[in-house]
């Protein structure tokens, strides 16, 4: 007797899984008409040199890596590659990185523990290097940044401040810095290199905002030429590749012997073994048209300088940069990006992000309560006449009688609570929900960073403070505002280790 079932027939699919709502979504947005003063550098330009490589022929070109003939034997097409990334950078070795300059973060984060047991590091850091500390397990020693109280902005650190932070830290690793910052301020390096190497220790950079630095005579110089020794460079933020891909440039200085097989063995622990080669070509493109099309980035100087230029002589906004000479950590400024005091003229930088998108279809890169960032990716050359009329379009509701004094006040960007336990250590302790208000006083288990930009306002370890809750829900109820590693997305409760 036959027992075999018949199959049944196939059945057709539910009517909702023949969307797919996310890439539906995604092709809407693009076929908008987009004015993109945003990541990444390209900004989606229909004549970059990626449109023209990728075309459709995106599928074609997604293999796996382990190639004979790309990347597997000896001097491959990547070794080549990676190669010309280095000496694009003045770098010793690059590596090329599929997971963000997050990654690099993180790799950086992890070889520092062969160095010492000591972290000093600047507090403005991004949300990532606050991730390889837990991942390493290393204390922390935080170097106070500068702030703009009328922006509530964080900007760097000086030589002299990293210097008595290394005195007070005889077990120290390594220092690690940011520069740029978020808003494009440019901090000495090299005054901060010779300070770590006079005491021993290298200086990792996180410049994932300058990946284009040095290209131009008109940009600032590199991390790596002015004597740091490990950089994180997020290529595809101004430099043109595709996002999610970035770089790790390891320098010609003391400490390359020693971090080189360090790096390399991080590396290998957190890249995927599936890394994507639509991702390492973008980098190998973007390279080439920053070394190759130099001259293009006079064209963005020039469209950045041109809108900076509009807006003072319209008098209505101000231009953050031109307050850059009062602060001591900073010694330049990226031209290529454009900072925005939208307070001055009447507007939350919120509010005026949500305009743009909304009314204008601009997209802009960061806003805060008193500002707004615009970005020119490096070889880009956007219409800044469009951007600066509606800019100058923007109502103004916070001038006039009518405003309501509660609104018109900045949201002022909340100092730190103290440091209770290591960021590993909060981490991975038992830890509770409570209400936010319940929570000051407590210590957080979790990272919060209003975001954009990311720069985190709590770490794990730190106690919690009735400032820090105001912003950071303030932050959240914002148009368009999110808070990187809350709980709930009000922030109406967190998540703070247990007593």
């Amino acid at each position: 007797m036959n027992t075999r079932t018949t199959p049944s027939p196939s059945r057709s699919p539910a009517s909702d899984q023949l969307r797919a709502p996310y890439a539906e979504a995604l092709l809407a947005h693009a076929e908008r008409d987009w004015l993109r003063l945003n990541v990444p550098g390209h900004a989606a330009a229909p004549s970059s040199g990626l449109a023209g490589f990728f075309g459709s022929r995106v599928t074609d070109l997604d293999f796996p890596p382990l190639l004979d003939g790309i990347d597997l034997g000896p001097d491959t097409p990547l070794d080549e590659a990676l190669a010309l990334a280095a000496r694009a950078w003045g770098a010793r070795r690059t590596w090329f990185l599929t997971n963000g300059a997050s990654q690099g973060n993180q790799i950086a984060s992890m070889v520092t523990p062969a160095l010492g047991r000591t972290l000093v590091v600047q507090r403005s850091v991004h949300s990532s290097v606050v991730d390889g500390l837990v991942l390493s397990g290393l204390d922390a020693v935080f170097v106070q940044p500068s702030v703009d109280p009328v922006q509530g902005i964080a900007h760097g650190v000086t030589a002299k401040d990293v210097a008595e932070a290394l005195d007070r830290t005889p077990d120290a690793a390594a220092v690690y810095i940011v520069s740029p910052s978020y808003f494009g301020a440019v901090a000495d390096v090299r005054a901060i290199a010779d300070a770590a190497h006079t005491a021993g220790v290298p200086l990792i950079v996180d410049e994932a905002w300058g990946s284009h630095f040095g290209i131009h005579p008109a940009l600032p110089a590199g991390a790596l030429s002015l004597g740091a020794d490990l950089v994180t460079s997020s290529t595809h933020k101004l430099a043109g590749s595709l996002t999610q891909s970035a770089m790790l440039h390891l320098g010609e200085g003391p400490f390359a012997d020693r971090l080189e097989p360090l790096v390399d063995r991080a590396f290998r622990l957190v890249q995927s073994t599936s890394a994507s080669a639509l991702l390492t070509a973008s980098l190998d493109l973007a390279r080439r048209a920053l070394v190759v099309g130099a001259d293009r980035i006079t064209g963005s100087v020039e469209a950045a300088d041109k809108v900076r230029g509009v807006i003072r002589a319209l008098g209505r906004f101000a231009v953050v940069s031109d307050g850059f000479h009062r602060f001591p950590d900073i010694t330049r400024a990226d031209p290529l990006r454009i900072a925005i005091d939208t307070r001055a003229g009447g507007i939350t930088g919120h509010e005026a992000r949500r305009l743009l998108f909304r009314d204008h279809q601009i997209m802009v890169e960061v806003a805060t309560d008193a500002a707004i960032v615009a970005v020119i990716g490096a070889g880009s050359a956007p219409d800044s006449d469009r951007f600066t009329e509606a800019l100058h379009c923007l109502p103004s509701p916070l001038i006039g009688a009518g405003a309501d004094a509660a609104v018109r006040a900045p949201l002022s960007l909340p100092r730190p609570g103290p440091a209770r336990l290591t960021a590993r250590e909060a981490f991975l302790s038992p830890a509770l929900v409570v209400p936010a208000e319940e929570a000051v006083g407590m210590v957080s288990a979790d990272t919060l960073a209003a975001y954009p930009p990311g720069i985190p306002n709590v770490l794990p370890g730190e106690v919690i403070t009735a400032e820090t809750v105001d912003f950071l829900r303030r932050t959240a109820a914002a148009p368009g505002g999110h808070v990187r590693g809350a709980h709930d997305p009000a922030v109406a409760r967190l998540r703070v280790v247990a007593p």
